[in-house]
C-alpha cells in the first residue's frame, strides 16, 4: 500500500513538473513584438530613408558646385578635392545598403509569388532597381545581383557586379515590374510614395528607365536606344503631379535640412558660379532659393531679420577657399565676412520637413529634349521639351514652401526669353537639368560626368599637387567606404582590379 502510494506521488509531481515546464515555455513567447512585418511597411521605411545623407551635400552637391563650405574637417571632401572615406558621417552606401535596399530585398522576398501583393512586389522590385541606380552611379562596381541578401539569404560577402551588369539588371527590373503592375490587382494604399497608383508607379519606372537609358548611351548605344524607347512608350512623368519625392514631417526630417537647420548652418554656402548662372540670366529661382544675410559677421549675425532675398544682392562663394582664403576674397567681394556670402534658404527650400525629389516632370522633359536632338526619340520637338522642362521645375518650387513659389508671369518671360537656340542645345538642355537637379545630389553628379554640362571650371584647391584629383579636372566617383576595405576585401580587389583604382579620379563604365 505504501509502495504505491509513493508511486502515485511521484507521477503526480512529474505532472507537475511538466505544466510548470510548460507555463514556463509559454512566458518566454513575446505576444507583443511582430513575427512578421507586412511588406508595406518595410518599402515605406526603404522610401523614407532614401532621403540623400550629409554625406551627399559634402561630395555630390560640392562636385556640381551648387553649395560648397570653405571648412575641413567632417566637411572636407568636394570643397577641398579631398577623399573622406574614412570621416564618420555616413555616406550613402552604408544608408541604401543598410536602410533601403535591406527593406525593399525583403519585401521582394516576402511578396514573391503572392497574388494577392503583385503590385507591392512590383513597387518594390522598382524602388529597389532606383536605389541601386543611384549606389551605382555614385561608386561604379556594386553589389547587385547579391546585393541585400545578407538578412534572407546570409550571404555577408556579396560580390561586386561591373556597372555593366548591374545598369542590364536595373533595366530588366524596370521593365519587367511596369508591365505588370496592375489597377485589377489588390491596390497598396499604404505606400507613402504614390498610395499604391498603379500609374503614377508606371510613370516612376519609366522615367528611371529614360534615365538609365540616357546614361548609357556612350557606353552602349544599342542598350540605350532599345531602354529609350520601351521608356517612351510606356508613358513617363511629364507633370509634377507624378513627382517621385519624400514629403517629410517632424518626425521625419529631412537630413541634409536638419543639417542646415543645426550644428552646420553658418557653413555651406551658395557657388559663384550657380549663383552668377541664375543671376546673368534674370532667373526668378535665385529669390526662390537663394538669402544673403546681410552684415552679418558670424554665424550669429545670419537670423531672419538679416536675410535678403532679392536677386541684385546675391553673391556666390567663389570655389576653392578654405577658412583662410574664404575671408580674403569676401574682403575683396565688399563684404564684412564671408558669413554674407549667399546660402540656401534654410526657412524656405532647406527647412527641416523639405522635400526631397528622386525623379521629376522637369527632369524627364529635359532629358526628353536631349532624346529628340540627338534623334532617339521621333515625337515632339527638341524646343518644346526644353521650354516645358523649365517651367515644370519653376511650378515645382511652390512645394519647397510657398514663399518659393514663382510666379506664372516671371516664369514664362523666362522662358520666353531663353529659348532653345541652334548649336548650343546640350550645353542649354543640362545646364537647365543641372539647375532643376539642385538638392538633388546624387541626380546632378551622375548628369554632370553623363554630358559635360555645364562647362563648370575644375575647383582649383589642392591642384596640381593633388595626386587623386589632377589639375584640370573633377571628381569621377566616390570611394568605398572603410568598413568595405576591412571586411569584405576579396571581394571589393576584385572590383577595383575590373573597374580601376579605388579614387575619385577614376571614372565609371558609362562615364565616356
Amino acid at each position: 500500500m505504501k509502495k504505491l502510494f509513493f508511486y502515485t506521488l511521484f507521477i503526480l509531481t512529474l505532472s507537475g513538473l511538466s505544466s510548470c515546464d510548460k507555463n514556463l515555455a509559454d512566458l518566454n513567447i513575446n505576444r507583443v513584438n511582430p513575427t512578421s512585418l507586412d511588406a508595406a511597411l518595410l518599402l515605406n521605411n526603404a522610401v523614407i530613408n532614401a532621403s540623400y545623407p550629409v554625406k551627399s551635400l559634402v561630395f555630390d552637391v560640392g562636385i556640381v558646385q551648387h553649395m560648397i563650405s570653405p571648412n575641413g574637417g567632417v566637411l572636407a571632401g568636394a570643397n577641398f578635392n579631398q577623399d573622406s572615406r574614412d570621416v564618420t558621417t555616413q555616406p550613402i552606401w552604408a544608408l541604401y545598403y543598410q536602410n533601403v535596399i535591406r527593406n525593399t530585398h525583403d519585401a521582394i522576398a516576402r511578396t514573391k509569388g503572392v497574388t494577392t501583393r503583385s503590385n507591392m512586389y512590383h513597387m518594390a522590385r522598382i524602388f529597389q532597381a532606383y536605389a541601386f541606380m543611384v549606389l551605382t552611379d555614385e561608386y561604379g562596381d556594386i553589389p547587385y545581383t547579391e546585393g541585400g541578401a545578407g538578412f534572407t539569404d546570409q550571404v555577408f560577402f556579396p560580390k561586386y557586379d561591373a556597372q555593366q551588369t548591374v545598369y542590364n539588371g536595373i533595366i530588366q527590373e524596370l521593365t519587367e515590374a511596369a508591365a505588370a503592375l496592375s489597377a485589377s490587382a489588390p491596390i497598396e494604399t499604404a505606400d507613402v510614395l504614390y498610395g499604391g497608383d498603379v500609374t503614377k508607379w508606371k510613370k516612376f519606372a519609366n522615367s528611371l528607365l529614360l534615365r538609365a537609358g540616357m546614361r548609357i548611351a556612350k557606353a552602349d548605344p544599342a542598350k540605350s536606344l532599345t531602354t529609350i524607347t520601351a521608356a517612351m512608350a510606356g508613358g513617363v512623368i511629364t507633370d509634377n503631379a507624378d513627382n517621385a519625392y519624400i514629403r517629410h514631417d517632424a518626425n521625419f526630417t529631412q537630413p541634409i535640412g536638419a543639417t542646415l537647420n543645426g550644428g552646420e548652418a553658418a557653413n555651406f554656402y551658395l557657388t559663384k558660379p550657380f549663383v552668377d548662372q541664375l543671376k546673368s540670366t534674370n532667373d526668378p529661382r535665385l529669390s526662390s532659393i537663394a538669402v544673403r544675410y546681410v552684415g552679418a559677421t558670424s554665424g550669429n549675425g545670419q537670423v531672419a531679420s538679416a536675410g535678403n532675398t532679392t536677386p541684385a544682392v546675391q553673391i556666390g562663394m567663389p570655389m576653392g577657399k578654405d577658412n583662410g582664403t574664404a575671408v580674403t576674397q569676401a574682403t575683396a567681394d565688399g563684404l564684412v565676412s564671408f558669413y554674407e556670402y549667399s546660402q540656401a534658404d534654410r526657412r524656405r527650400v532647406v527647412k527641416t520637413n523639405s522635400p526631397v525629389f528622386f525623379v521629376t516632370a522637369s527632369q524627364t522633359l529635359l532629358l526628353m529634349a536631349e532624346a529628340r536632338f540627338r534623334g532617339f526619340i521621333t515625337s515632339g520637338t527638341a524646343a518644346q521639351y526644353f521650354s516645358a522642362g523649365i517651367a515644370a521645375n519653376m511650378d515645382q518650387m511652390v512645394t519647397y514652401d510657398p514663399g518659393s513659389a514663382v510666379s506664372a508671369t516671371a516664369r514664362d518671360i523666362y522662358v520666353g526669353a531663353n529659348p532653345l537656340t541652334a548649336g548650343n542645345e546640350l550645353n542649354q538642355i543640362n545646364t537647365q537639368y543641372w539647375i532643376s537637379s539642385f538638392l538633388n545630389g546624387p541626380e546632378a553628379f551622375a548628369n554632370f560626368r553623363r554630358s559635360g554640362f555645364p562647362a563648370l571650371t575644375p575647383n582649383p584647391y589642392g591642384q596640381p599637387t593633388n595626386p587623386d584629383v589632377p589639375n584640370g579636372t573633377f571628381i569621377r566617383r566616390l570611394t568605398y567606404p572603410t568598413s568595405e576595405l576591412s571586411v569584405n576585401t576579396a571581394k571589393l580587389q576584385e572590383a577595383i582590379t575590373r573597374q580601376g583604382p579605388d579614387k575619385l579620379s577614376t571614372k565609371v563604365w558609362w562615364d565616356k
